[in-house]
């Protein structure tokens, strides 16, 4: 079994989910206490596509965050660096588009989307600020960027009970569920070691999204800052978000 370290090497991490690709999607669930799928629903009413646009969905994994704009009928690419997570996503679902790629290195030409999503993946990215200019190249002018990550809850004793939760109770609980909970540990330090959601905010717009803004979810467990690309915007493409 794989377990990437905080220096995020890519093919460690790559190699790590992997390892949790099967399981990946229930885990998650059990992990979150059911969280994951209500915040998944705020990350596609931020995003706000329609059909006839294009979406990205950067660190897509098996494919669980790109299927509701395929339901809805909207084009979505469903990214991911672990093949293993594409493959299992590709059995489940093969109408949508599975692309491996990097995400400080995408291989989607410039102005491609009308919309870039990433949701619990740029933590995993090694070069976050660079991820997240490669999302500003590869959007039309006037598109929107929403990324959903773990942050910092804004009340202290919950953020005291939740830390405890992450350092202790989370590797106990994947140690009996999932495959491989070595990679959970990673999960929490990771989540420990990731700024703030100004701080996020702030590589936003050091990358060269406009119109930054954020809105907490579970008293700050979870961020989802939404960013528009200078440009205009075609009539359909802007739509209120948070």
């Amino acid at each position: 079994m794989n377990r990437a370290s905080l220096e995020k090497r890519p093919d460690e991490v790559a190699a790590m989910f992997d390892d949790v690709a099967a399981k990946y999607d229930i885990v998650n669930d059990i992990l979150s206490m059911g969280q994951t799928r209500r915040w998944r629903r705020v990350v596609v009413d931020a995003v706000g596509a329609v059909p006839g646009q294009r979406v990205l969905d950067l660190a897509a994994g098996t494919g669980t965050s790109s299927e509701p704009y395929a339901d809805a009928g909207i084009s979505v690419v469903a990214c991911d660096f672990s093949v293993g997570m594409l493959k299992v996503g590709k059995r489940r679902r093969p109408d949508i588009d599975f692309i491996a790629g990097d995400a400080t290195n995408l291989p989607f030409a410039d102005n491609s989307f009308d919309a870039s999503t990433i949701s619990f993946g740029l933590r995993n990215v090694i070069d976050p600020k660079k991820a997240l200019a490669e999302m500003l190249r590869v959007t039309k002018p006037g598109g929107k960027l929403v990324v959903a990550e773990f942050s910092h809850p804004t009340f202290a004793p919950w953020r005291t009970v939740y830390t405890e939760y992450l350092m202790r109770a989370l590797p106990a609980i994947a140690t009996k569920v999932a495959s491989n909970p070595d990679a959970y540990v990673y999960l929490a330090e990771s989540i420990r070691a990731w700024p703030n959601q100004d701080a996020l905010s702030a590589w936003l717009t050091g990358a060269g999204w406009t119109d930054v803004a954020y809105r907490n979810l579970s008293g700050g467990i979870v961020a989802v800052h939404r960013a528009v690309k200078p440009g205009a915007a075609k009539p359909s493409a802007v739509k209120p978000a948070l």
